[in-house]
């Protein structure tokens, strides 16, 4: 299935036991794997535009079915950009009606399989059934649900079918294109299935039990979901004292709730989450942005005890530039004037504090220096026979240490070039460290510098990240725009005040869309000036800000209007992520380096 399509995972009322395949090995079955490609995601309102479909027994292709299909009508702008079918290309093409019969005989009798099944069976069904043709398949698998019972959030945070397809390194890439699709289907399904076949999986019926099952009483709780409008928004299940248990967002809210009374969510916790709830309460949004912000505030008031992460979204640790004599980097849970974060952990807000206080020969003892005319640490070594900055830390001793005393002249450079690298003037230090890095490798000391890579790579990662959400939460006002999500095409507008979303509005395919965004930036919430004490963020949390700036980083999105600079500055560590990425994949994934070399990807 193409991943333009809300996602529909298929109920375990939709895969019957029929006894014909139920002790057949799923080996020794005909299958046919479909992909249908469409001018829209309703089956009651939308027509399918291309058929693929690919015949499998035993591992082998058996045939291929593929043909485009005239829908009767012109195919909506968004869907020719994902898909490449043009309203031309479908007008000699056959009709469902001619398409259909010759489908069903090509597949009779054969289970059917399909990645996000809901979806392809529903169009299916529905134009059979204004055909009076009798449905031909015994029973149907999806490979969504499997996708979601036998892999872990971990290894598959998405189970749309190009993710699926990545992470089983198929040999079909998926193009929203049928036949194309469905090939890659096949591959990913028998990917799936070599997962379970040493836990006993081998019939049909074996892979419907392993599959998520739910009880009666859970099923019956569909009702919470039923006054719930097809739309974008927040939804809160409440238990028996109508406390708060979990809060979550979706792009289409009785979808996604339903899905919870299907057991199609393999985790323990939301079945006793589900078994727990009386009641569903949502909050509708102009569209998918609004709904996470509104879910972080939601999250850090309610503070839901099945809700794993954002419950405190200000909980955050920063590495401050000091206002002492002698400046150094502290690690507090406040931010101050001149600051970088926010970490997730107090271990990784240190490593980084230690990095730079090393490449710019920061003090890092906390002797107290605020009448002291010079610097001077007894007793340490020299600078010269310290551990390598990038290396290691050094507990116990000074990144400033040197064998004479160092007056204020000597040492506030150093803090000039660390408050450079900050704020994004210099990033004359990230060179130095490049540097060391090289030189490490070029003296073979290849686990040094693995650990060296690391912790630079961590080190860009938090400057960038810093960096860019900082250059938004300056901005007194950024409008922006951006295709909708929704099916019927249209608009989607955001008003960001000092990193904050202040409105949020959508426009319908063929409403003018500048008079929408004037009445919404007119009623748009206020957002105060940042003070003096409100950090790089504004005072804005920093989970909304990451949040708004992935929404401007997205493709499609257009700025409408600025007031302000929307800009990184010259020496922003942004432009060194490509190194950032190459070290992440390699803690990922390790290879022994070859004889005598070492590759940074750098």
């Amino acid at each position: 299935m193409a991943d333009h399509r809300p996602e529909q995972q298929l109920s375990f009322a939709d895969l019957p036991d029929d006894e014909e395949f139920a002790t057949a090995a799923l080996y020794d079955t005909t299958l046919v794997i479909v992909d249908l490609e469409t001018t829209g995601g309703s089956a009651d309102r939308d027509a399918i535009t291309e058929i693929g479909a690919v015949k499998i027994r035993g591992g082998e292709v058996l045939g291929e079915f593929a043909t485009l299909v005239d829908p009767g009508r012109e195919i909506p702008p968004q869907i020719v950009s994902l898909t490449g079918i043009t309203t031309a290309m479908v007008h000699d093409a056959p009709t469902i009606d001619e398409v259909l019969p010759a489908f069903f005989e090509f597949a009779r009798g054969a289970i059917l399989v399909a990645h996000n099944a809901r979806f392809d069976t529903g169009f299916l069904k529905r134009a059979a059934a204004r055909r009076h043709l009798p449905w031909p398949f015994p029973a149907t698998l999806c490979t969504v649900v499997m996708a979601r019972r036998i892999l872990s959030r971990q290894e598959a945070p998405t189970v749309k079918l190009s993710a699926l397809a990545e992470l089983f390194d198929v040999s079909v890439t998926p193009t929203h294109r049928a036949l194309d699709d469905a090939r890659a289907t096949v591959e990913v399904f028998h990917c799936l299935l070599e997962r379970v076949g040493n836990q006993g999986v081998r019939t049909y019926r074996d892979l419907t039990r392993y599959l998520p099952r739910t009880t009666p009483a859970v099923r019956a709780k569909r009702t919470l979901a039923a006054g719930l409008p097809h739309r974008p928004g927040v939804y809160l299940f409440r238990g028996p004292g109508d406390e708060v248990l979990y809060i979550g967002t979706a792009v289409d809210l009785h979808r996604r709730v339903s899905q919870y009374f299907t057991g199609a969510d393999p985790r323990a916790r939301m079945a006793e989450m589900v078994a727990l709830a009386r009641r569903v309460e949502h909050v509708e949004c102009a569209h998918a942005l609004e709904a996470g912000v509104r879910e972080l505030t939601l999250l850090a008031v309610h503070k839901p005890a099945y809700n794993r992460r954002s419950r405190n979204p200000r909980q955050g640790w920063w590495v401050v530039l000091t206002a002492e004599r002698f400046p150094r980097l502290r690690v507090t849970r406040t931010p101050g004037e001149l600051c970088l974060g926010p970490f997730g952990g107090r271990a990784a807000a240190a490593d980084v504090a230690d990095v730079i206080a090393g490449a710019a020969g920061l003090r890092t003892c906390t002797t107290s220096l605020t009448t002291a005319d010079h610097h001077f640490c007894p007793g340490t070594a020299a600078a010269a026979a310290m551990p390598d900055p990038l290396v290691a830390a050094l507990p116990g001793a000074c990144r400033a240490a040197s064998d004479r005393p160092q007056t204020l002249p000597d040492y506030l450079p150093r803090v000039r070039a660390a408050a450079d690298l900050i704020e994004g003037r210099s990033d004359a230090l990230l060179d130095q460290l490049a540097g060391r890095l090289a030189r490490l490798a070029e003296l073979r000391r290849f686990e040094s510098a693995a650990r060296a890579r690391d912790r630079l790579a961590a080190t860009i990662e938090a400057l960038a990240r810093c960096q860019r959400l900082s250059a938004l939460a300056r901005l007194d006002e950024l409008v922006l725009a951006r295709p909708a999500s929704a099916p019927a095409g249209g608009w989607d507008f955001a008003v960001i005040r000092y990193g904050r979303l202040a409105g949020a509005g959508y426009a319908a395919r063929g409403v003018a869309p500048m008079p929408v965004v004037e009445l919404l930036v007119a009623g748009a919430q206020s957002i105060p000036p940042p003070g003096p004490g409100d950090g790089p963020l504004s005072g804005a949390p920093p989970e909304e800000v990451a949040l708004l700036w992935r929404w401007i980083a997205e493709p499609g999105t257009r700025v409408v209007s600025v007031t302000g600079d929307l800009s990184l500055p010259i020496g922003s560590a942004q432009r060194r992520l490509d190194f950032s990425d190459v070290a992440r994949r390699a803690r990922e994934h390790p290879a022994p380096p070859a004889a005598g070399s070492l590759r940074l990807g750098a």
